[in-house]
């Protein structure tokens, strides 16, 4: 069985609360902050930001950081927060503790790694997906979380298979990434790869601050994994450009994958429903959220097993000899991918005009209903 699941979409809020930004969050059953929560990272824009997303009534709120959020990168802080904080530095660990305490049970952190989400409220959809947040991303100057081109491909292979939904601060290559100035794409090339082998069914980003929007992705039918072979190259896909209200509306930001509004999105999750189905066990009762590390149902490891580790690394290879047989497989029921561009910010420093401010992006989404 498959519900509707309300997702709320923003990113770059720097240190902006939502009323002094000029909105109100809509309602939802999650909400996705995709990074720069600040613009310096300091404790008091970290307590600012994370009180506002622990007081906004979702069941759970996704969040991960980006470049400007410099102190929840510790060792970047450690080399370059004089230039940000002068004398006054603040305490990286007391900054990461702080966005990680118990006192926000709500919110799931995630730092390059992933997560299994249940949804359990009496009048809420009842879903379950997988999730996968990274805060890294390129960026001109000295930031947070950056890192080389020549690391990429390794970075971003790190995103399980079975991901549902992918969070990230740096949008992929080509989609939702052109920067206001030069109208350049500033993705990165390797995410987009990724994604074109992951395929999950939401992909949530934000950084280029103009590019704000969506893009509904459509792979191009292949039956192997280019990250897992040699000499890999971009894939034709079919791009279909979202519209959403014009700035300053009071429309709501609303893009629907489920087919009433629009077509439906061609990505029935698959591995989501093994979720649903297989792993309902590893949930204790009270239990909204299992971190990594989690088993990669697409490998068909699905318990910590040295039978399933070998069944895994079974599939690893046959997906690198190219005899991934995709009729029935990973790509067959994984055809389409929603990016989504969330941005606050709608101008980039130095804010030349002033600042203005974007709204949220809401998506409904359908998700297998999880079963005991």
């Amino acid at each position: 069985m498959r519900r509707k699941t309300r997702f709320v979409c923003v990113s770059d809020t720097h240190a902006y609360t939502p009323s002094e930004a000029g909105f109100k969050l809509p309602a939802g059953d999650v909400l996705i902050h995709a990074g720069d929560l600040t613009n310096h990272g300091s404790m008091a824009e970290l307590r600012k930001t994370m009180d506002w997303i622990s007081a906004a009534d979702f069941e759970v709120k996704i969040v991960i950081c980006g470049n400007h959020d410099i102190t929840l990168d510790a060792d970047f802080y450690a080399r370059h927060g004089s230039k940000f904080h002068g004398q006054h530095l603040e305490d990286p660990r007391k900054c990461i503790e702080l966005v990680t305490e118990a006192s926000f049970p709500s919110i799931v952190f995630l730092r390059h790694e992933s997560a299994l989400v249940r949804l359990r409220r009496p009048n809420g959809p009842n879903t379950v997906f997988k999730v996968f947040g990274s805060p890294y991303s390129q960026s001109p100057g000295t930031w947070a979380y950056g890192y080389d081109s020549s690391e990429a491909a390794e970075l971003w292979g790190r995103i399980p298979l079975d991901t549902d939904i992918v969070v990230t601060h740096t949008p992929p290559h080509s989609h939702c990434d052109r920067h206001g100035t030069t109208a350049e794409s500033v993705g990165c090339k390797a995410l987009r790869e990724a994604l074109s082998n992951v395929r999950p069914m939401l992909a949530v980003c934000g950084h280029v601050h103009e590019s704000r929007g969506y893009e509904r992705v459509k792979w191009s039918p292949s039956s192997i994994p280019s990250l897992l072979v040699s000499n890999t190259h971009d894939r034709p896909s079919q791009i279909t450009q979202g519209f959403l209200p014009p700035w300053g509306s009071r429309k709501q930001s609303l893009v629907d994958l489920t087919g009433k509004k629009s077509s439906k999105l061609d990505n029935d999750g698959f591995f989501a429903e093994q979720v649903a189905t297989s792993l309902g066990a590893l949930f204790q009762s009270t239990q909204n959220v299992i971190l990594a590390p989690l088993p990669d149902l697409s490998l068909g490891w699905t318990q910590n097993t040295e039978a399933d580790r070998s069944d895994s690394e079974s599939a690893l290879s046959c997906l690198k000899r190219g005899e991934h047989d995709d009729e029935n497989g990973l790509h067959s029921h994984r055809r389409e991918t929603c990016i989504i561009n969330a941005a606050i910010m709608a101008t980039s420093w130095p804010y030349r005009g002033g600042k203005k401010f974007n709204t949220p992006i809401v998506v409904d989404l359908e998700l297998p209903a999880w079963k005991e």
